[in-house]
């Protein structure tokens, strides 16, 4: 089973991640690991926080000479912010220690600043936002990026682009050629395939820092060349359309996830929403009308792109706070703020890459197997043989 795990707070002295799971042999690339770094770093209307860390990935274990060796691989992110909190958040209490603390006690609406206090006990939430930060996700694009070069491997891309932008959407799909593209340019403004949609987006922006607030978006994340059978329709937890969904909602502020054209359908009749079919015989195989599924019908591949949209909500940390409590007190208070973004659209969209990577994988691990990277291509050759003979 190919499984991961994150640790580490926002503002402490780095970021770790361990991937357990993947065959030996696989190709690993630190440079490119980095450009899934830096591309999570891009994005117009990014923070103050952006201009201080440089993520670079340290591959501790499970790498060796290039390649993975078959063991758990482990990642550290060091935050360079690091510097300015160790003394505020010490591994071990010294005396005075409790003197250098910076408390939250006005939780943001929106942010898991009160229920965590709650939960857990603390009498402020310091300790919920440290780790509730989307600064974690750091540590899932570097996962994201080994299962990535795992499915290179098999011909699968995984990509990205912003659809919407508060109010700002683009109207029209994006050619896969587009979203490649995007991919490559050295520099991110809003990660829309549309130069006359982003220019909009930019505006809808530059009005929230204007006015101290933030903006949501949409993103979609489709992946090309997924083979037909990946998932299973026979227990609801083998779904892999329930798996992505989980995947993406657990991004932090994505509030909703689309597979295919979801609302579309919901809106519309079944002669118009359900996909074609047809068979080529010179090809030998079966094509589509078109993709409004998605890429998956009954919790199962169908050989499409497999497309996911994630619905993200304006973060909660506004320069312009919002009504709040102060936690000893319990009388109204404005929310607190600390260093943050304005739109974080574009970086949710390569954080959608990344899980929506984790979740292939390990489903086509699960498909297919093999503790080398040998042994999974020649069960994945042999099945597509038997595809090819259906």
């Amino acid at each position: 089973m190919l499984r991961f795990e994150t640790a580490g707070e926002s503002h402490g002295e780095c970021l770790v991640a361990t991937l357990a799971g993947l065959p030996a042999g696989i190709p690993i690339s630190l440079k490119a690991v980095n450009h899934e770094l830096w591309r999570r770093q891009q994005g117009y209307g990014r923070g103050g926080r952006m201009k201080i860390e440089e993520d670079r990935a340290e591959i501790v274990a499970g790498v060796r000479h290039s390649h993975t060796i078959g063991s758990p691989v482990a990642i550290l992110i060091r935050n360079r912010d690091w510097q300015n909190w160790t003394e505020v958040l010490p591994v071990e209490d010294t005396e005075g220690a409790a003197d250098k603390r910076k408390p939250v006690t006005r939780p943001r609406p929106g942010h898991a600043d009160l229920a965590g206090a709650i939960k857990y006990g603390f009498d402020d939430a310091r300790y919920i936002l440290e780790r509730a930060s989307a600064r974690e996700t750091a540590a899932r694009v570097a996962v994201g990026a080994l299962v990535k070069a795992l499915l290179a491997e098999f011909g699968i891309q995984v990509l990205s682009h912003v659809i919407a932008v508060g109010p700002v959407r683009l109207e029209r799909a994006a050619a896969w050629k587009e979203i490649v593209a995007l991919s490559r340019q050295p520099e991110v403004l809003l990660g829309c395939v549309d130069a006359e949609t982003e220019v909009r987006m930019k505006e809808a922006v530059d009005q929230a820092y204007r006015t101290g607030d933030t903006l949501g978006g949409v993103f979609e994340v489709v992946a090309r060349g997924v083979p037909v059978g990946l998932g299973s329709h026979v227990t609801w937890d083998s779904r892999l359309d329930g798996r992505l969904a989980q995947a993406i909602v657990s991004i932090q502020a994505v509030k909703g996830v689309e597979i295919g054209l979801a609302a579309e359908g919901a809106a519309n009749f079944g002669s118009k929403v359900q996909d074609t079919i047809r068979y080529d015989r010179e090809e030998r195989r079966f094509a589509r009308g078109a993709n409004r599924a998605g890429g998956l019908e009954g919790g199962i591949t169908n050989g499409q792109d497999v497309v996911v949209r994630g619905l993200l909500k304006p973060i909660s940390t506004l320069r312009r706070p919002l009504e709040s409590v102060d936690l000893p007190t319990r009388e109204p208070a404005l929310a607190a703020y600390e260093r943050s973004d304005v739109c974080v659209a574009p970086a949710a969209g390569v954080i959608g890459e990344a899980m929506v990577a984790i979740v292939l994988a390990q489903a086509f691990l699960e498909k297919f197997g093999g503790d080398s990277l040998g042994e999974t291509r020649r069960n994945f050759e042999g099945y597509l043989e038997q595809v090819r003979s259906f």
